[in-house]
């Protein structure tokens, strides 16, 4: 993962400081097992990221690891599946429900 190149807490500190006017960010260092699937019933453990995902101002993504063979084949797979999982009347673990 490339997030550990950024300095969480130190955004968090210019987030605070109104020195940045928005962040968008695809990568965070401790992300595995954060992104993918609904979390939403479930108490966010991470401090710091629930702190970074406070901030309107602040959009975080799950990274897909753009351009590389596995990613494209994961992506293409998910796709795939998504597509007959809908075609064929199925749930899908992908389909985002309202609370």
């Amino acid at each position: 993962s490339r997030g550990g190149l950024i300095d969480t807490e130190a955004l968090i500190g210019a987030l605070r400081a109104g020195r940045l006017q928005g962040v968008g960010l695809d990568v965070y260092e401790e992300e595995e097992g954060k992104f993918f699937k609904d979390l939403s019933d479930e108490v966010m453990t991470d401090d710091t990221l629930a702190r970074l995902m406070t901030f309107g101002n602040v959009l975080v993504t799950g990274h897909q690891a753009f351009f590389t063979e596995e990613a494209f084949r994961t992506i293409t797979e998910t796709t795939i599946r998504n597509i007959t999982d809908f075609e064929e009347g199925r749930s899908n673990e992908n389909v985002l429900r309202p609370r």
